[in-house]
């Protein structure tokens, strides 16, 4: 029959997958022994993320190297893998597994999404895999998951059209980045803004939304305005009041409510109306990635890729679900676990005192359990492996208690608070109002007390009894300046949330369905990467968890203007069709084409475009200052000593080291950077200068031969050679 083997993502994850049978640790795998899901053992590998990477563009056409208008549209006639330059030992381990005669069968162990899927198939093309395959598709790493996948592996074409999915957007994503950001680079260059630009499908549209906000503040005129705030007394009984004319309780000048506080002053009060409400608030939704980055977000000040990096952590250790889930509910396979991870729970000392819950079952609560809306993943739930809290991090901890919360929650009842408005007349003529609520009844406030939910906040304004018609006299009459505010910044946790439903920024309501059914700009797993691409670009700053667009994102979105790249439309339409390839309703081919074509129509917009560019010259040096690669470029100018064979200095020039007077008098002083795959540093050159000679330099590899020795300058032959130690 022969064996299996087994490829997961990642190093830990295969770990994870061998841990419910008897295996021995091997260079680069697992080797399991015979047992009731192998007969004949098995072999579990791992990839190391992406090992493999689409090529650049130099690799298909040397002259793409360079960056020219010219040369634009860059598309390869088909886009080819490599394996990714660091990573080929483990690619290799692979590849001679793929190939060993005994293994019969291929079972693909990536995390059970569109990436995982991607990553695996790539590598298993590159090795020209061409054994049967067959997919594990598992949510959370537990034993009884593992086992449980294993047990009920899936065919390989179930999971194809994912593959096609996420190979599309991968090529086309690199189509599109790659001849836009070029594309402006060299235009902006050609206007004096000297730096590289990144230009992306997700990214771009991303960074106009906090670039409109930007603008927004920056235009926002403070108006000032004044509230009567008062107070009643009803023989003893004080009731705090504003003033109100038809629901709007601004006075646009001060003289009119200085008017109105002077009219109340002492006067009679009678309360015209007491009305109360009673209202219920549901527990909150499960967590699905964005929710939860949100949350961790608002709750902690955590970063999203920080909030993703700690989950990750914790469902590799198998307490929590898969992480990059899209859903909020749960089927009804998962619904049953449930009381028995709860029961689990109540051994664990912080949560004893919130279980038993309420309520034992969920199983027939719509809020939580809709099989019809969980696609690849259901909501991101702990699992029925209990922790030990102590070999937590805090910040593990933090996240794990999220959770933990969120699906405690689910399990009570109703918060129920009661709401009072009170309308009473100063004088039957001024209008005043106050308004207070009391909680009735705790329910599953008692479980989440943070402000994450869109529940009532906590502090009670307490109103005292009063009955309609109740007569009293006014003890306190003031007005208060206020101004107009402008809109808040964006936290990251905020820009999770707008990325996901960008679709509210869209006209066109077709297109706003779209979005809202793919889930925004980006996919749940891709989200917190982008808000980190932009953060790496230099196109925002995060500053105590407020999102500012720098100068540089802000010359951007000028130079694109009204272009499709700064609109969620080409986003959505984008996503709708991913989806359809991932459904397998649409061609890969086809959509390929498209984006083809949308790559030249792209260069023809920008033609255009530059015509009205007229930038802020200032916004321009201040770019230009700020380049990363002109600052690299002049540090590499350092001076490090004298030359040897003139009066000129010898220049740090990034690869040599070279003399200062090599085109005034034709001085030939150089040294390369790396002599036999030995960096030469700074402070063995400045030896060298000062003193004919460097330190002993260790590891010179010559062929399969190593050695060790000194640099020095010989004046014959006009160059450096070696000095052994005898």
């Amino acid at each position: 029959m022969g064996q299996f083997l087994i490829i997961a993502e990642k190093p830990d994850q295969a770990a994870k997958l061998a841990a419910p049978f008897s295996s021995t640790k091997k260079a680069g795998y697992f080797e399991v022994k015979p047992n009731t899901y192998f007969p004949d053992g098995a072999l579990i590998t791992w990839a190391i993320g992406h090992l493999c990477e689409l090529k650049a563009p130099e690799e298909y056409n040397p002259s793409w190297k360079k960056w020219t208008l010219e040369a634009l549209p860059i598309i390869p006639d088909r886009f080819e893998y490599k394996v990714t330059k660091l990573k080929y030992k483990q690619f290799n381990i692979i590849k001679a597994l793929v190939n060993r005669a005994d293994i019969q069968e291929i079972i693909i162990g990536g995390d059970a999404g569109r990436e995982g899927e991607l990553i695996i198939r790539t590598i298993l093309k590159l090795c020209r895999a061409n054994k049967p395959m067959k997919r594990l598709w598992i949510s959370s790493l537990t034993e009884n998951a593992v086992k449980n996948g294993f047990a009920n592996l899936l065919p390989e074409e179930k999971t194809r059209n994912i593959y096609y999915e996420a190979l599309s957007r991968s090529c086309a994503d690199w189509l599109i980045g790659i001849n836009t950001s070029r594309l402006y680079t060299v235009l902006l260059k050609q206007k004096g803004v000297k730096d590289v630009f990144s230009i992306g499908r997700v990214q771009t549209p991303t960074l106009a939304l906090i670039v409109k906000r930007e603008h927004e503040i920056a235009n926002f005129k403070p108006e000032p305005f004044w509230e009567v705030e008062a107070e009643f007394n009803f023989e003893g009984k004080k009731l705090k009041a504003k003033w109100h004319k038809e629901n709007n309780s601004r006075v646009l000048e001060e003289r009119q409510a200085i008017a109105i506080a002077n009219f109340c002053m002492n006067k009679q009060v009678e309360i015209t109306s007491i009305k109360e409400e009673t209202k219920e608030f549901a527990p909150p939704l499960l967590f699905n990635l964005s929710t939860l980055q949100a949350t961790a977000n608002k709750a902690f000040k955590l970063s999203p890729q920080h909030t993703l990096d700690i989950l990750q952590k914790l469902y590799l250790k198998g307490l929590v679900s898969y992480p990059r889930s899209d859903s909020q509910f749960l089927t009804n396979e998962e619904a049953k676990t449930l009381p028995n991870i709860l029961e689990n729970l109540s051994k664990i000392d912080q949560y004893k005192n919130l279980l038993p819950p309420p309520v034992k079952s969920i199983l027939t609560s719509k809020r939580f359990v809709n099989p019809q809306k969980v696609t690849d993943h259901h909501a991101i739930i702990i699992t029925e492996q209990l922790p030990n809290l102590s070999k937590l991090s805090s910040e593990e901890f933090k996240i794990y208690d999220l959770v933990v919360r969120q699906v405690i929650a689910a399990h009570y009842n109703n918060a129920i608070y009661s709401y009072t408005t009170i309308h009473s007349l100063v004088e039957k003529r001024a209008e005043f109002i106050s308004k207070g609520k009391v909680q009735i009844e705790e329910g599953w406030r008692k479980v989440i007390f943070h402000s994450n939910t869109n529940s009532p906040a906590d502090k009670d304004e307490l109103l005292p009894l009063l009955r309609e018609n109740e007569q009293g006299i006014v003890t306190k009459a003031k007005e208060r300046k206020s101004e107009t505010q402008p809109p808040n910044r964006y936290s990251e946790g905020n820009l999770i949330t707008l990325m996901k439903t960008a679709g509210k920024h869209l006209e066109d309501t077709e297109l706003e369905k779209v979005l809202s059914k793919t889930e925004g700009l980006g996919t749940e797993a891709t989200r917190a990467g982008i808000i980190g691409t932009l953060k790496d670009r230099q196109y925002i700053e995060i500053r105590k968890n407020q999102v500012f667009a720098t100068t540089k994102g802000m010359l951007l979105i000028e130079a694109l203007g009204e272009s499709i790249l700064t609109s969620p439309s080409m986003t959505a339409k984008w996503e709708q069709r991913l989806s359809e390839i991932g459904e397998g309703t649409a061609s890969p081919n086809a959509f390929m084409e498209q984006v083809k074509k949308l790559s030249y129509k792209l260069i023809t917009d920008a033609n255009e475009r530059e015509k009205e560019w007229a930038f802020n010259q200032s916004a321009v040096e201040k770019i230009t200052a700020n380049n990363p690669y002109n600052k690299k470029y002049k540090r590499e100018k350092t001076v490090v000593g004298k030359c040897m064979l003139c009066d000129g200095s010898i220049i740090d020039h990034g690869t040599f080291y070279g003399c200062s007077n090599y085109k005034a008098s034709n001085c030939k002083f150089s040294v390369s950077k790396k002599i036999l795959r030995k960096s030469i540093t700074q402070p063995n050159i400045k030896k060298l200068l000062a003193t004919g000679e460097t330190a002993l330099i260790k590891g010179f590899k010559k062929g399969a031969k190593t050695f060790d020795a000194h640099l020095i300058w010989d004046n014959n032959a006009q160059k450096v050679t070696f000095k052994f130690d005898k």
